[in-house]
């Protein structure tokens, strides 16, 4: 089985469950309805997450079964990263459904970034930029320095989703260069599931793209940002990539969580303060921020296959993340934070 036939498997199956998710979702009253920070427009189902993970699931069933992975250690892995997302896929619903506490939320969020270890899908050594020596983490960093990367990231993904099409696409982006990146490396068979979840974010997207028929909700979104997050951390180099790509999202979740603290609020409680809502009230539309967010994280996604300077990439990362930080501090002095 190829990317190509992987990508298209992956794309027409989530095409075919969004729809019925979304006729489920209505029918069981799982739907948005504009509020607060929610301004669109209508009632929508909020469960086309649902949709987008059967999509993947489906497809990562099939490679499991036509190209099985021949190393053990690759299997467990892939093993790991497919029972995370049906456990957080699980209690994205429930939030979906009961509208979790932050708290509990985030127990949620670390018991699944536990069970990506225990799997052995952990950040255990990486280069260091400056001497292109390897650094090798002790035990007692690698779990800390992996839930947070989990965490972070799928509360990054969460974040990202106030603007129809946002983070689905950030996520097709970053999906797919992953599988361009593992292929650079002769990583072909894990490659696949990286087509796979680029694939079903795009079947998706056309539902959720401005105007939205349905939303990711937060199965979806955590869905999203536990699959970028361990699938990052399956070769070499790939967290800088994943840095590169989701630069933008994550400095503006750096900026939000210091924001808050500063101004002694929950950082678990949303506002309209994010990036993508700033340039809302300045009057881009939904589909030229949608715009704005693709082309950066895919120029820098691409400086992140094509610079071979590890150097390089860290100056690429640290330009990007001061313009958008004084960026979101120039906005922050100008527009007051809405709830």
């Amino acid at each position: 089985m190829n990317s190509v036939t992987i990508f298209i498997l992956a794309l027409l199956i989530t095409a075919v469950a969004t729809p019925i998710g979304a006729a489920l979702g209505r029918r069981l009253g799982l739907v948005d309805t504009p509020s607060g920070r929610r301004q669109h427009p209508g009632v929508i189902p909020r469960v086309g997450g649902m949709g987008l993970f059967l999509g993947f699931i489906i497809s990562a069933a099939a490679i499991r079964f036509v190209a099985p992975l021949q190393n053990p250690d690759d299997a467990l892995r892939i093993g790991g990263v497919i029972a995370g997302m049906a456990f957080v896929f699980a209690f994205g619903l429930l939030d979906d459904w009961r509208e979790l506490s932050a708290g509990r939320q985030l127990i949620i969020q670390i018991a699944v970034a536990l069970i990506a270890i225990g799997t052995t899908v952990f950040i255990e050594r990486f280069t260091n930029p400056f001497n292109n020596e390897l650094v090798v983490l002790p035990i007692w960093l690698v779990i800390p320095v992996t839930v947070f990367w989990i965490v972070g990231m799928m509360n990054t993904i969460n974040w990202l989703d106030g603007v129809d099409g946002l983070a689905t696409g950030v996520a097709a982006i970053a999906a797919l260069l992953f599988g361009i990146h593992m292929r650079s490396l002769g990583q072909n068979d894990i490659a696949l599931y990286a087509f796979a979840l680029g694939g079903a974010c795009l079947g998706f997207l056309p539902f959720n793209f401005s105007p939205a028929r349905v939303f990711l909700g937060s199965a979806g979104a955590m869905v999203l940002g536990y699959s970028l997050a361990t699938l990052s951390i399956l070769a070499p180099a790939r967290v800088a990539t994943a840095l590169l790509v989701m630069a933008l999202p994550i400095a503006d979740t750096a900026w939000q969580i210091f924001d808050r603290y500063r101004r002694r609020r929950s950082i678990f409680k949303g506002d309209r303060g994010h990036l993508h809502f700033r340039l809302l009230e300045l009057g881009w539309s939904p589909r030229l921020i949608v715009s704005f967010y693709w082309g950066f994280c895919t120029i820098f996604g691409t400086l992140s296959l094509l610079l071979a300077s590890r150097m390089f990439k860290l100056i690429a990362l640290g330009l990007l993340a001061t313009v958008v930080l004084a960026m979101l501090a120039l906005l922050s002095s100008r527009q007051p934070v809405e709830e």
